[in-house]
């Protein structure tokens, strides 16, 4: 289909995600129709009737041959089939996070896009959020001088869900930022959790990633009872500490040019080691941006152009390895150790960078499908 006629959309799951995705493509110029697809009436409705252009459908089978693309936001146990149906006719995926709840079910949507020749992302927003690019680039420029460890918190009475515990549901936002920031991804995992409201799931989680390049830890709490609404992740570095507060309103990344000198070799261990050192605290100017917009809109133009998303598939598989991980070091009480990977550190995907293609057929995953979707 040409550019310049517009793309089809259908947003799979009239959920908190689905219905926001629905709003954000509806404002896009690269997209000619949206169609939501849900198998529940009353879910379908209630998008309907907000946004009455939009063509609704109960099954994906349903709406596969008008689609060039499809935004899948249901639980992360029908991520994989859903995605796998679409890839098998041709369709381009964006899949919410987390990609899938298995490594191995994440690898096989992969090793299905590139064999289709289709663009396969996962909806790790928070890669698309100035605030996070600003958190970026400060590592990046080495503004912080050398980074001592990083702190995540992602905490709420929140929603419990059916599929998932905490793990899953949340930290898949703070892990992708801890590895774009970073630059690469964690070679070993520590987890601790516990089901306090739940029989089943883990509602509080405290995560341990330990990164090998460049060399730091970071903690990531997250949790589903907690009285407080918090969204944070705290940098530190020898030189400067930033915290990133993303229910700010305003001044949402704030510098504190503050710090501790550290010990020098041969200084006396019993004596007080350390001088404090207390400066400004500057909260840079973001261009402020819809980060799920930023998001949609960049998952079209790589449907459009074939380029590779900056949240590929590949990005998707090493954050569900992370979840894998910790799931295994929560339930065995082990440390796991990952491979580990270096990112390129080039704040947007490279405009030169092809995504790979290829001829072979995809067997397509029909069944199975027909459960709710809510997420």
């Amino acid at each position: 289909m040409k550019a310049e006629q517009g793309l089809r959309v259908g947003v799979v799951g009239c959920g908190y995600w689905g219905s926001k995705h629905v709003r954000t493509l509806l404002s896009l110029e690269a997209v000619s129709r949206v169609c939501v697809i849900d198998p529940s009436d009353e879910r379908r409705s209630a998008v309907t009737r907000v946004y009455p252009r939009v063509d609704e459908y109960r099954t994906l089978s349903d709406a596969l041959g008008q689609l060039d693309a499809v935004v899948i936001a249901v639980p992360p146990t029908l991520h994989a089939p859903l995605a796998l149906e679409a890839i098998g006719r041709g369709v381009h995926v964006l899949v919410e996070k987390p990609l899938a709840p298995t490594v191995k079910e994440g690898q096989a949507m992969v090793r299905a896009a590139e064999n289709k020749g289709v663009t396969l992302m996962v909806g790790h927003t928070f890669e698309y959020h100035s605030a996070v690019w600003e958190l970026r680039s400060m590592v990046q420029r080495g503004d912080l001088g050398d980074l001592y460890y990083l702190d995540t918190a992602r905490l709420n009475l929140g929603l419990y869900q059916r599929d998932v515990n905490v793990v899953f549901d949340l930290a898949p936002h703070d892990i992708s930022i801890l590895n774009y920031v970073l630059g690469s991804s964690p070679s070993m995992v520590e987890c601790w959790g516990a089901r306090n409201a739940h029989p089943r799931l883990e509602d509080v989680a405290q995560l341990r990633l330990y990164y090998d390049d460049p060399g730091v830890f970071a903690n990531v709490h997250v949790s589903w009872l907690n009285p407080k609404k918090v969204r944070e992740v705290t940098v530190v570095g020898s030189n400067k500490m930033v915290v990133f507060d993303d229910l700010k309103a305003e001044q949402r990344v704030k510098v504190h040019d503050k710090g501790v000198t550290a010990m020098t070799d041969g200084a006396d261990l019993t004596a007080i080691p350390m001088s404090y050192r207390h400066g400004d605290i500057v909260s840079p100017y973001l261009a402020m941006n819809e980060p799920l917009r930023v998001e949609d809109e960049h998952f079209l133009n790589c449907v459009q152009t074939g380029l590779r998303p900056l949240t590929d598939g590949q990005s998707g598989v090493e954050v569900v390895q992370v979840l894998e991980a910790a799931q295994r070091a929560m339930h065995e009480g082990v440390a796991v150790r990952l491979p580990g990977r270096t990112r390129d550190f080039a704040p947007v995907p490279s405009l030169d960078e092809a995504r790979p293609t290829g001829s072979a057929v995809t067997p397509v995953l029909s069944e199975a499908v027909q459960e709710e979707f809510a997420g």
